[in-house]
């Protein structure tokens, strides 16, 4: 069984064609990195999976049957910039979440329901590492902070699939390492598959189970409009990472494309000087 299949499917606005016949199989619980250069179409991939963006021909299940024309609850996403409630507690917005799931049309919970769902946020805030910030307002918070709680957040909904558009680009490196971990432990902890773009190989390689590369295999100015992004590479990180297993001290990871001499993937035009987190 697959968690996403997407066949033959292809993206273009007017005459420009961005995706061009893609087709993939992602299975359950897989951590999925998408990569290749700046405008390729990763992040319109992604929307198309949000249900943001329709594909122009082809078709995407999601658990084996279509995907929904809105997004729903089955998905969540991190984007990199901060998407919480200002107006909102850290607890304020991981309730809230649940009262969108459980209750779409008022958008309250009360009574037990309440009780319920705030012990739960509590829960998910202390295993994020934000425990003790609970009554904080995210103006309070610094950058990193934010982004776990986007992530508490968006996994207090129980998504089957977890959307991350470049969620980690904007954090310096040692926030940004520390963020990995938590995302890791969600991964491990939560039945999640989760989709993530970045233009950071090492955080691909320090996360994903697999790596997605696009690329236009035709970027010469008449060709553009043309010739959409395909797939240049598909690649399984090893050693192989199951979710919901522990390996204390893993090898620093590796990957290979049977067949080939040279694995190396087009990273293109990156982010190499994130902003730093401010506070």
């Amino acid at each position: 069984m697959t968690a996403i299949a997407v066949r033959h499917l292809w993206k273009e606005y007017g005459d420009q064609i961005v995706l061009e016949d893609i087709s993939l199989d992602f299975a359950p619980r897989a951590f999925i990195a998408l990569v290749g250069p700046s405008g390729c179409g990763k992040t319109t991939f992604l929307r198309i999976l949000l249900s943001e963006e329709s594909a122009t021909r082809g078709e995407v299940l999601i658990g084996g049957k279509p995907i929904a024309r809105e997004p729903g609850a089955d998905r969540g996403v991190v984007f990199q910039r901060y998407s919480v409630f200002p107006h909102l507690t850290v607890l304020g917005n991981v309730v809230l979440a649940a009262e969108m799931a459980e209750a779409p049309v008022t958008g309250r919970l009360f009574g037990t329901r309440r009780r319920a769902a705030e012990e739960e946020a509590r829960g998910l805030i202390e295993e994020v590492g934000l425990k003790g910030a609970e009554d904080k307002y995210p103006a309070a918070l610094s950058g990193g902070m934010q982004q776990r709680l986007a992530l508490a957040q968006a996994i207090m909904r129980k998504p089957k699939i977890l959307l991350l558009d470049e969620p980690f680009g904007a954090l310096d490196p040692g926030i940004r390492a520390d963020i990995h971990q938590v995302m890791l432990k969600l991964w491990h902890t939560c039945e999640l598959t989760v989709v993530m773009v970045t233009h950071d190989l090492k955080e691909a390689f320090t996360l994903a189970t697999r790596i997605i590369a696009f690329e236009r295999r035709r970027n010469r100015p008449e060709e553009k409009a043309r010739y959409g992004a395909t797939i240049a590479k598909d690649i399984e990180v090893w050693p192989k990472r199951v979710a919901g297993t522990r390996i204390a001290r893993q090898p620093k990871p590796t990957f290979a494309t049977p067949g080939r001499d040279d694995p190396a993937i087009p990273s293109g035009p990156g982010r190499d000087d994130p902003a730093h987190e401010t506070a």
